[in-house]
C-alpha cells in the first residue's frame, strides 16, 4: 500500500493520539500510524498515575497552584486551567471504557506524588500507563471507523511543496512513512493530521523513555517550519533503578508519595532534608533530581537509596505489586531492604508550539502530548500531569478538526516518494557509533546540571555530525534506525540552542554560569 487516503491521519498510538481518533471515529475515517508496535509509546510505560481533582478537600486553585510552582512560573495559567479544568471528565470517560482504577469501596482510590499538596492521583496499582493503552486500543479495535497500521516509521510531513502541482504555502497533508516489513515508503494523505508521536527522551545515554523516544514528531514539526519552545527543560526522573543487567526500569514517584526515604547509601543520612527541608522527598521532581545528583558526585557515589521498607510489607506489596515483582527478580526485596536509584532522563516538557485547539503554526496540522509545549507544565512537569495533557488535548485536537471539518479542502495529488538516487547502505556501523555517541555527549554536557563551555562542546560536536549525518541521509535508502538517528539529532540540536539561549535557571534548566531565576519568566521560543 503505497499510496492512502483517509480523513485524519494520526502519528501516535498512545493516549493522545487513540483519544483523538476515539473522538473522530464517530463521523471520520481515522488512520493510526505507530511506530514499531501499537503498544511501543510512552503511555504503557507510565506507573504513576493522573492527577484530577476529585477529593472532597481539594480545588483546581489548588491543582493549578501546583502546577504553576512546579513549572517555576514559566507555565500559561490559561493553559493550566483549560487542563485541570477537564481532568475529572477525562477519567469519567476512562472509567466508561472500562479503565479499572483502584478503589475505596465506591470512590477512587487517590495517592499522592511530589508536588502536590492533595491525593489526586488515580491510579491502576503501578501500573496506570499500561491499563489505559489497553483500554484505548481495545476501544479503537472495536471502532469500524479507525483504522490502525503498526510498523510504520513517519520520515516527513507531506506538505504542500510536495503537491503534483508545487506550492510553497506549507499545508500539511499528511506523512511519508516507511514500512518496516517491506521496506517501502509509503504516502498516507489526509485533509487533517494529527502528532502524537512523544517525546525525545532517548537523545540521553540514560533515559527511562521507550526505545522509539526519538523525537520524530519534533524534528519532522521542525523541518517543516513549526515553532519549537522550552526545548531545554528535558525532566530528569529521580529514581531510575540503579541496576547493571536491567536498564531504564523507572521507580515510581509514588514510592515517596507514600512515604519512601532517600538516604545515603553508605551512612543512611536522608538527605533530602539538606536540599528542602519542607518538603523532604515530596519535593518537586527538578530538586529531588539535582539532590541526588549532587549526593552521587560529592560523595563518589554510583547510587542512593529509595528506601518503603519501613512500611508494613502488605501495604508496599498492595501498592506496588509490578515493581515488587520486578525487583524481587533481581533480588531485591523492597519490603525489607533498600532500592539502588539514580537519575534518568523522564520527559521532553518543551516541544512542537500549539494553542488551546492543539493547533501548530502548519495548517492543517494539530499536536497532542508530549510532543508539544502547550503552556502546561513550563520549566517543569508536575508529576501525573502528562496523561492528563494526553486526553485534554486529544480531546482539543479532533474537537477542533470536526468544528472546522468544512472549511477543510480535499487534499491535492501527491507526488510518490523519491528514492531514485540512493542505494541500500554498506556502513550501517555509521548509525550505531553517531547514536551512541549522541546520547552519550549530551548525558555528559547537556544533563541535569549545565555550563556554558560543555553545552558550546556539545554544539560544536552536533555540527560535525550534521554534516555526516545529511550526507549518509543523502546516499542511502531510508531504515528506520537512520530516520531515528536524524531525528535524534535534531532533537539534540535544539535542546543545546534552547539551553544557550535561556541565561538564567529555573526549573528543569540549571546552569553553574547564571544560577539566579530572571525576575520575569519568558519561553524559549525557537523559529526555524
Amino acid at each position: 500500500m503505497n499510496h492512502a487516503e483517509y480523513d485524519v491521519v494520526i502519528i501516535g498510538s498512545g493516549a493522545a493520539g487513540l483519544t483523538a481518533a476515539l473522538e473522530l471515529a464517530e463521523s471520520k475515517r481515522v488512520l493510526v500510524l505507530a511506530k514499531g508496535t501499537l503498544t511501543g509509546g510512552s503511555t504503557a510505560w507510565a506507573q504513576g498515575g493522573i492527577a484530577a481533582v476529585l477529593d472532597a478537600g481539594d480545588t483546581f486553585d489548588n491543582h493549578v497552584r501546583d502546577t504553576m510552582v512546579a513549572g517555576a512560573g514559566l507555565n500559561d495559567l490559561e493553559t493550566v486551567e483549560f487542563v485541570i479544568e477537564r481532568a475529572p471528565a477525562s477519567i469519567d470517560r476512562l472509567c466508561e471504557l472500562g479503565v479499572p482504577f483502584n478503589r475505596d469501596e465506591d470512590s477512587l482510590h487517590l495517592t499522592r506524588e511530589g508536588g502536590h499538596s492533595h491525593r489526586r492521583i488515580v491510579h491502576v496499582d503501578d501500573a496506570t500507563g499500561w491499563a489505559v493503552q489497553e483500554a484505548l486500543l481495545k476501544a479503537a479495535d472495536a471502532s469500524p471507523n479507525i483504522t490502525m497500521l503498526a510498523g510504520r516509521t513517519c520520515i516527513d510531513f507531506i506538505t504542500d511543496r510536495h503537491r503534483e502541482k508545487f506550492s510553497a504555502a506549507g499545508r500539511v497533508w499528511g506523512v511519508y512513512a516507511l514500512n518496516e516489513e517491506t521496506g517501502r515508503v509509503e504516502r498516507h494523505i489526509a485533509r487533517a493530521t494529527i502528532l502524537a508521536a512523544g517525546g525525545a527522551g532517548r537523545v540521553y545515554q540514560f533515559s527511562t523513555a521507550p526505545r522509539g523516544a526519538t523525537g520524530d514528531g519534533i524534528a519532522m514539526a521542525w523541518r517543516a517550519g513549526s515553532r519549537v519552545s522550552n526545548m531545554e527543560m528535558m525532566q530528569f526522573h529521580p529514581t531510575c533503578l540503579y541496576n547493571l543487567e536491567v536498564k531504564n526500569f523507572l521507580i515510581t514517584e509514588a514510592v515517596r508519595g507514600e512515604g519512601g526515604h532517600l538516604l545515603h547509601p553508605e551512612t543512611g543520612h536522608r538527605f533530602m532534608q539538606d536540599y528542602d527541608a519542607e518538603r523532604m522527598e515530596l519535593a518537586p521532581r527538578d530538586v529531588v533530581a539535582r539532590a541526588i545528583d549532587d549526593q552521587i558526585k560529592r560523595f563518589g557515589l554510583d547510587y542512593v537509596h529509595l528506601d518503603i521498607s519501613h512500611q508494613p510489607a502488605e501495604f508496599v506489596t498492595e501498592h506496588f505489586p509490578t515493581i515488587h515483582e520486578k525487583l524481587s527478580g533481581l533480588g531485591i526485596d523492597m519490603t525489607r531492604e533498600p532500592i539502588p536509584v539514580v537519575p534518568a532522563q523522564h520527559y521532553t516538557c518543551g516541544g512542537v508550539v500549539v494553542d488551546l485547539y492543539a493547533r501548530t503554526d502548519l495548517p492543517g496540522l494539530w499536536a497532542a502530548g508530549e510532543v508539544t509545549e502547550s503552556g502546561l507544565h513550563g520549566a517543569n512537569r508536575l508529576a501525573s500531569n502528562s496523561l492528563l495533557e494526553c486526553f485534554v488535548f486529544g480531546e482539543a485536537a479532533a474537537s477542533d478538526i470536526l468544528t472546522m471539518w468544512d472549511e477543510l479542502e480535499e487534499p491535492p495529488a501527491i507526488l510518490p516518494w523519491d528514492e531514485s538516487r540512493v542505494t541500500d547502505s554498506d556502513e550501517e556501523v555509521v548509525i550505531k557509533q553517531n547514536w551512541t555517541e549522541i546520547r552519550r555527549f549530551m548525558w555528559n554536557y547537556v544533563g541535569i546540571v549545565r555550563t556554558t563551555k560543555r553545552m558550546e562542546r556539545a554544539r560544536n560536536r552536533i555540527a560535525l555530525l550534521k554534516k555526516e549525518v545529511e550526507d549518509y541521509y543523502g546516499s542511502f535508502r531510508v531504515t528506520t534506525d537512520l530516520i531515528e538517528l536524524r531525528n535524534l539529532l535534531q532533537s539534540a540540536e535544539l535542546i543545546v540552542d534552547s539551553a544557550l539561549n535561556r541565561e538564567e535557571s529555573r526549573g528543569l534548566h540549571y546552569t553553574l554560569d547564571y544560577p539566579e531565576t530572571d525576575e520575569k519568566p519568558r519561553d524559549t521560543v525557537l523559529v526555524p
